[in-house]
C-alpha cells in the first residue's frame, strides 16, 4: 500500500457563499465528479462514495482561540493533541515547546524506525538552505519533522532531475520569483503524473502546498480560485496515473481554516476537509475513526502496517 498525503495549508470547510468562499466559486470538475457533484463545503461532509470519501475534521482540538499552523501541523504529524497539551494554539513556525513534539514522535520518525522509505516531495531553493543554516529562517513543522527523522529535503538539483516538485506544482514560481529560468515547466496535469510517479518510490510521501494560506491572509479571491483550479487539474493527473489501482490511498487535508472565508484575514474555527481517494476497503475503515487532526497518524500507520 502506498500513501500520498497532499497537505493544503489553511483550507477549511466553509459555507456555500461564493462571494467570500473560493471553494464555492472555483471550477473544480475533477473534485465534483469524485464527490458526485459535491464540493469542499461544510454541508457536503460527510460523504462516502464509490471513489472518494469526504469527512470534516475538528482543527480546534478543544482549545480556545483560533487554530494555528505550528500546533495544527504538529497534531497532524504526531497524532498528539499538541494544542491541548500546551494549552494554546501557536504558529506559524514551531516554538521550542512545539518543536519538542516534532523530534522523534512524528509519522516520519516512526516510518524511519521501521526502515520504510518516506519523503517530502517539495524541492527547496538554495537560499532556503542558506537561510536555515545562518539562523535567519526557522523550519516550519513539516520540514522540521522530515529532517528530524533523518530524511533529506530535496534541492534545486532534485527538481531539475525530476526527483521533486516545486511548491506551486508547475515550476512557474521558481522562474518568476526565484530567478531559475531553466526550471522545467509542467502543466498541472503533468505535475499530477509526476507526483504519482514520485510517490511510487516511497511507502509514504507528503506534498506541502502553502500558498492557499497566503491567499486567505491576502483575501485574494482571484488568486485563490486560480490555485484551486490548478489543484483540481493536478488531481486529475494523479487519478489518471493511478486509474484502476487499489493499492494506494490519497489523503488531502489541512491544519486550520482560512482560505474558505475571505471576508477575514484571520484563521477560522471551521473544520478542515479530509478527502480520501483510493481503495474503498481502506476508506470504509476511516468513517468511524477520523474526527479531528489527531486521528490522522494512527489511521495512516494502521493502513501502512497492514499494507506491507
Amino acid at each position: 500500500m502506498k500513501v500520498l498525503f497532499l497537505f493544503l495549508d489553511g483550507v477549511g470547510l466553509g459555507e456555500d457563499r461564493p462571494e467570500f468562499n473560493p471553494l464555492a466559486r472555483a471550477a473544480m470538475p475533477t473534485l465534483r465528479s469524485l464527490l458526485d457533484g459535491r464540493r469542499l463545503l461544510r454541508g457536503d461532509a460527510p460523504y462516502h462514495g464509490k471513489d472518494a470519501s469526504l469527512l470534516a475534521l475538528d482543527a480546534s482540538l478543544g482549545v480556545d482561540g483560533l487554530p494555528q499552523s505550528a500546533t495544527g501541523q504538529a497534531a497532524l504529524l504526531t497524532g498528539v493533541n499538541v494544542p491541548a497539551q500546551l494549552g494554546y494554539h501557536y504558529g506559524p513556525k514551531p516554538n521550542p515547546e512545539v518543536a519538542a513534539y516534532l523530534n522523534g514522535q512524528t509519522i516520519f520518525s516512526r516510518l524511519r524506525a521501521r526502515g520504510y522509505r518516506a519523503a517530502l516531495l517539495n524541492a527547496y531553493p538554495p537560499r532556503y538552505f542558506q537561510a536555515i543554516q545562518s539562523g535567519r529562517r526557522l523550519y516550519s513543522a513539516i520540514p522540521m519533522a522530515v529532517t528530524g527523522a533523518g530524511y533529506p529535503l530535496f534541492t534545486h538539483e532534485d527538481l531539475m532531475a525530476g526527483r521533486a516538485l516545486s511548491a506551486d506544482f508547475t515550476g512557474q514560481g521558481w522562474r518568476d520569483h526565484l530567478g531559475f529560468q531553466n526550471v522545467p515547466l509542467l502543466a498541472p496535469e503533468k505535475a499530477g503524473h509526476r507526483m504519482a510517479s514520485l510517490a511510487e518510490e516511497y511507502t509514504f510521501a507528503l506534498f506541502e502546498y502553502w500558498a492557499s494560506d497566503y491567499a486567505g491572509h491576502r483575501q485574494d479571491m482571484a488568486w485563490a480560485c486560480r490555485q484551486l483550479e490548478t489543484i483540481d487539474r493536478v488531481l486529475a493527473g494523479l487519478l489518471e496515473a493511478w486509474a484502476g489501482r487499489e493499492d494506494y490511498l490519497l489523503l488531502l487535508t489541512s491544519d486550520h481554516g482560512n482560505m474558505e472565508d475571505l471576508s477575514t484575514r484571520r484563521h477560522t474555527a471551521n473544520p478542515v476537509p479530509c478527502l480520501l481517494i483510493g481503495a474503498k476497503a481502506v476508506r470504509n475503515a476511516s468513517l468511524e475513526r477520523l474526527h479531528d487532526l489527531t486521528d490522522i497518524v494512527p489511521f495512516l500507520l494502521e493502513v501502512l502496517w497492514k499494507g506491507q
